[in-house]
């Protein structure tokens, strides 16, 4: 009995854990122009959060809450240039292999 109730203990957690890890996973940026544009999408979304975070917040800290929202504002708006400008500009072509 115990030993059953181990195993079912463990196949839970298993389900669990897994679903847990998916879930938690970033979703893939369409499809990149360049190299370590991913970098720029996982930016984009921590400002995104950072912006959520100062407007729920209640304090005003003295006014800085305010110019830090100010502030991650601008700077998601620099993002989306630079995706904008990654979309647009073609990466540059790989340079040959050196024959030996």
């Amino acid at each position: 009995m115990l030993k059953r109730r181990l195993i079912v203990t463990g196949a839970i957690g298993c389900v669990l854990g897994v679903g847990t890890l998916a879930s938690s996973q970033d979703t893939k940026p369409p499809t990149a122009t360049r190299a370590g544009l991913h970098k720029i999408y996982a930016a984009g979304k921590a400002l995104e959060d950072a912006r959520r975070h100062l407007e729920r917040t209640e304090q005003q800290f003295g006014g800085h809450r305010a110019k830090a929202l100010e502030l991650v504002k601008q700077a998601e708006a620099e993002v989306k240039e630079a995706v904008a400008f990654a979309k647009a500009t073609p990466p540059p072509a790989a340079a040959p292999a050196a024959k030996q």
